[in-house]
């Protein structure tokens, strides 16, 4: 999965930080960020037979924070 630019971003996390991938994300007032992932084929197909998806959270050893995965955008 690679994160993809989407209408109604605002910012761009890691966007001059070479070890990170850059993460177009939309912020708003209250903290909450939202960013787009766009699959493979490959991957699609994979979720299709499996419906799982793993996900990975670096967390720096730091609280973990609410997360919500979802198919529909909460931006537009």
């Amino acid at each position: 999965m690679e994160p993809i630019e989407f209408k109604g971003q605002t910012d761009v996390y890691a966007k001059d930080q070479p070890e990170y991938r850059s993460l177009p994300v939309h912020r708003t007032a209250d903290g909450t960020v939202t960013s787009c992932w766009k699959m493979t084929w490959k991957e699609r197909f994979k979720i299709f037979l499996t419906g799982k998806i793993w996900w990975s959270t670096m967390t720096f050893n730091k609280p973990l924070q609410p997360q919500l995965p979802s198919v529909d955008s909460p931006v537009e």
